[in-house]
């Protein structure tokens, strides 16, 4: 049921967008027909630039959404699992995180001109923070007494992260690469359409300026797309690592 009520409302969208410039309600110019853009986005199918774009947006999203999850996990559980640095790092932490990363755009451009490396720097800061959060609320979430019934059983350091606050922290972790993962593509586009790095984001503005905008909108739709795809992956990842969760095991049954 839930398939076929989002497949009616996407058909109703479209036929929305199709009518609107057609009755004139806006200037076809500035906002072509739904048909017509659909057109040029099949077309795009075939041309290399377009999956160019589409792999530089992709290697800046996964590079940057990497190293971003391994630095904030590490980070996020030796913070965690003290009780002096969690005290020390907290006004540190609640002080940068709500830096927005767009305002890093001017430093990006000065340290690494137009290049993947700037928006590597906006996606990875953007991201670690989505992470972060994330694991320090699951180390914060481990049973005290889990933790002391395997330090009385001799369980090593190392073994009581890996029995005890790994599971507790997991569901946490996969939360925060979910939405890490849909950050890192709007950083990734944004980061193309402002400063010009290697992408989809500077093939939509490149559009855009050169009066395509039919194709321009082409590519905002293949944005759109791609967005849906990283999100449904990540879903399924998601519902695979913690096919053990009670939530997902619920939501499997139901």
């Amino acid at each position: 049921m839930a398939p076929a009520l989002g497949a009616a409302g996407i058909m109703g969208f479209l036929l929305l967008w199709e009518m609107v410039p057609r009755v004139g309600m806006v200037d076809g110019r500035y906002l072509p027909p739904a048909s017509e853009v659909i057109l040029a986005a099949i077309e795009n199918l075939g041309g290399g630039d377009f999956w160019q774009a589409v792999t530089d947006t992709m290697q800046a999203w996964a590079i940057g959404l990497g190293i971003a999850a391994v630095s904030a996990t590490v980070l996020g559980l030796v913070i965690g699992m003290s009780p002096f640095l969690k005290r020390y790092t907290h006004s540190t932490i609640e002080f940068l995180r709500p830096i927005p990363s767009v305002a890093l755009i001017p430093l990006a451009v000065l340290l690494f001109g137009i290049g993947m490396e700037s928006a590597l720097l906006l996606i990875i800061y953007a991201c670690f923070w989505q992470v972060l959060i994330q694991v320090l609320y699951g180390v914060g979430d481990v049973d005290s007494v889990a933790m002391q019934t395997a330090q009385s059983y001799g369980f090593s350091y190392v073994q009581r992260i890996r029995d005890v606050v790994v599971p507790t922290v997991l569901p946490y972790f996969m939360t925060g690469i979910r939405l890490g993962a849909a950050v890192a593509l709007i950083l990734a586009i944004t980061a193309g359409l402002v400063i010009g790095s290697p992408g989809l984001g500077s093939s939509i503005a490149r559009a855009q300026q050169g009066g395509a905008i039919t194709n321009m909108y082409a590519l905002i739709l293949a944005t759109g797309i791609l967005g849906v795809l990283i999100n449904l992956a990540a879903r399924a990842v998601e519902k695979r690592v913690l096919s053990w969760h009670t939530s997902v095991r619920g939501e499997l049954a139901a």
